[in-house]
C-alpha cells in the first residue's frame, strides 16, 4: 500500500461544501474537481478512450488511528470499521490521468466491489442504484511516486468525496489528477497560495 500523498494546500471544507472555489481555477477544472459527476466518465468523454483501472492494492486498513498510511480525509472516521483501503491508477489509452484511493467498511466492499479492476462508479451503479456524491475536499498534493507515475512534476490537484446510498455513507474516495489533463481542460495553476486549513 502506498502512503497517502502529502497535502500542500487545502481549501476549507465549508467552502467546498458550499461549492465555492478559490476563484483562480478555470471553469473546466472547477467542473472536474468540484462537480458531482463521475470522473471516470469525464475522463472517457474527454479522451475518447475507456478508462483502464490498474489495481495497486486492496487490503485491510488497520492504521485509521495513526499516520503510518499518510494523511487521510477526516470523513474516513465516519465509516464503520473494520476498514478496507483500495488504491488504483487510472489510464486512458497510454496516458495515466489519475491516481485514486478509497476507504470502505469491509462488508460494503465485498458487496460492492466484486470486480476489483472495474471503476468504482460502474460497480456502484449496476442495477441502476441511486447514489448521492458529496465533494468534501479540494487540495494540492505532492509525492515523488506521483511524479513518477504521471511522468509530470507536482504539485497535483486532488479532491475527496463520499458516496451515500439511502442516506448512509458508503465510501470515501480521494482522487489525484495528472497535469496531462491540461490538454483537454486548459492550464490550471498548481501552486499553494495559502497555508493548509
Amino acid at each position: 500500500m502506498i502512503p497517502s500523498p502529502s497535502v500542500l494546500w487545502e481549501a476549507p471544507t465549508s467552502s467546498v461544501l458550499a461549492g465555492d472555489e478559490p476563484g483562480w481555477l478555470p471553469g473546466p477544472w472547477r467542473l472536474m474537481l468540484l462537480g458531482d459527476g463521475s470522473p471516470t466518465r469525464h475522463l472517457r468523454l474527454l479522451t475518447g478512450h475507456s478508462v483502464q483501472v490498474r489495481l495497486i492494492a486492496m487490503d485491510a486498513d488497520a492504521s485509521l488511528n495513526n499516520t503510518t498510511g499518510g494523511p487521510r480525509p477526516a470523513e474516513v472516521q465516519e465509516l464503520q470499521p473494520p476498514l478496507l483501503r483500495r488504491q488504483v491508477w487510472l489510464k486512458c489509452g497510454a496516458t495515466t490521468l489519475a491516481w485514486a484511493e478509497s476507504w470502505w467498511n469491509q462488508d460494503e466492499a465485498e458487496r460492492n466491489l466484486s470486480n476489483r479492476e472495474q471503476p468504482i462508479w460502474l460497480s456502484l451503479t449496476q442495477g441502476r442504484s441511486e447514489l448521492f456524491r458529496e465533494v468534501d475536499g479540494l487540495a494540492l498534493v505532492t509525492e515523488p511516486w506521483l511524479e513518477e507515475g504521471f511522468g509530470e512534476q507536482g504539485p497535483f490537484w486532488s479532491r475527496h468525496y463520499r458516496f451515500f446510498r439511502q442516506g448512509k455513507e458508503l465510501t470515501v474516495i480521494r482522487e489525484v489528477f495528472s497535469p496531462a489533463l491540461e490538454r483537454w481542460l486548459g492550464e490550471a495553476p498548481r501552486r499553494p497560495l495559502h497555508a493548509t486549513s
